[in-house]
């Protein structure tokens, strides 16, 4: 019976978010830090796509940063090059480039060609007005050669 009185609460009282906050790291340089020159250089490459082409609208500085056959797993962005800067083009306005990435930034991790950034997504409660809660969002770039030449993340199919 105590257990039928304690689903009946929960369920009556809508959704409970029980999390720890996610929290983002100001301390970029630290992010892009590694003892590795070539992680270093990977995870620079990529805040650096991030900065000026994502977040500053420079689609004309993509031909930088990304291999012309770039392999895009993310389904509602094309694979190639060409595809990425047609889809952002129709989002995004070119704008001035900041200094340092506007995302709030969890962590930046290299291993071998991978470079993996965290940040983090606030989102509301479903059924809740007015309440968000935090998460964590990834996204994953393969580097070869100081270009990007894939991207995976966790998004799903929109319409």
């Amino acid at each position: 019976m105590k257990s039928l009185i304690v689903a009946a609460a929960l369920v009556l009282c809508g959704p409970a978010v029980a999390q720890t906050a996610v929290v983002a790291s100001p301390a970029h340089a630290q992010l892009l830090a590694s003892p590795a020159e070539d992680l270093r250089a990977n995870k620079r490459l990529v805040y650096d796509f991030w900065r000026e082409v994502l977040e500053g609208g420079q689609l004309d500085r993509a031909s930088t940063y990304l291999v012309e056959d770039y392999i895009q797993h993310n389904p509602n962005v094309p694979s190639g090059r060409a595809g990425f800067v047609e889809f952002f083009a129709r989002i995004t306005k070119p704008a001035a480039v900041a200094e340092a990435v506007k995302a709030p930034l969890v962590a930046i991790t290299a291993e071998a060609d991978m470079v993996v950034v965290s940040s983090v997504r606030t989102l509301p409660v479903p059924g809740v007005a007015g309440k968000t809660y935090t998460t964590t969002w990834f996204d994953m770039f393969r580097v070869r050669d100081g270009r990007i030449v894939e991207h995976w993340d966790s998004a799903l199919l929109q319409r």
